[in-house]
């Protein structure tokens, strides 16, 4: 894709699993990256990457990782915001939970957009968001997570309207159900139940691979998206288009 080479990303979150095929990809597009997150990085990034530790709820944090980013490399154009809390009881959640989650998955990035904002303008860089398919439907037992996405897409638009003067186009992905940390986690490493469970939710078939999804939060910072800015990518093979229905017929479980 044009426009990726020699540019430079952060990635909060960088060590998840999604994380680490979006920072591969812009490995292999010639982007060099710092990979931010507060998880150990066990096996080494590529040779253009470097890591640095960072939780998004400190606001020193941030500055010293948009410092190191420009010492390091020089220059930053991306932001790709990964990072996210998955704690969530639902209708029991507290205070201090709505918060950590609020905290975590949305004013995080904001602080960063802060810190490292005449960068991105000084290289008319661009923004990618994480939402998901749980921004834009119900799920049983879940507040905490699917409010936070659907702030996200909401916060996507207001930044997409009040950086556009200053050159930043700011997008999101919203990823269908995808093979994940945790989905990796609750599966004990099988993706085969995994995409079988997957499966009636989503017209592939199948959960996303990590690959998949980072190959559209590239797209989104390349040149050939130069014209699109305050939009979601639905990266969910189908779900969404879906609705309430579901990939296996209905009607034929009626007349059983």
């Amino acid at each position: 894709m044009r426009g990726l080479a020699g540019k430079v990303a952060i990635v909060p979150g960088g060590c998840t699993r999604i994380g680490r095929a979006v920072v591969d990809a812009f490995g292999a597009a010639g982007v060099k990256v710092m990979v931010a997150d507060i998880a150990d990085p066990g096996a080494g990034f590529g040779e253009g990457a470097a890591f640095q530790r960072c939780d998004l709820r400190d606001d020193g944090q941030i500055a010293d990782l948009v410092k190191a980013t420009k010492d390091r490399f020089g220059r930053i154009d991306f932001l790709v915001n990964v990072a996210c809390s998955y704690l969530d009881n639902g209708a029991a959640s507290t205070r201090a939970e709505w918060l950590e989650s609020l905290d975590v998955n949305i004013v995080g990035s904001v602080m960063l957009m802060q810190a490292a904002e005449d960068e991105l303008a000084a290289n008319r860089g661009a923004i990618v968001n994480f939402g998901s398919i749980s921004a834009r439907v119900a799920q049983t037992g879940r507040w905490l997570y699917p409010v936070s996405k659907a702030a996200i897409l909401q916060l996507t638009r207001n930044q997409a309207m009040d950086l556009a003067p200053r050159g930043i186009r700011v997008n999101a992905v919203s990823p269908g159900w995808t093979w994940s940390n945790i989905m990796d986690q609750l599966t004990h490493g099988d993706r085969a139940k995994t995409d079988g469970v997957a499966a009636p939710f989503h017209l592939m078939r199948r959960v996303a691979d990590p690959e998949e999804v980072a190959a559209a939060v590239l797209f989104l910072c390349s040149d050939e998206a130069s014209f699109i800015t305050g939009t979601d990518i639905r990266v969910d093979g189908g779900y969404t288009a879906m609705g309430p229905e579901r990939a296996d017929p209905a009607i034929p479980l009626l007349m059983d």
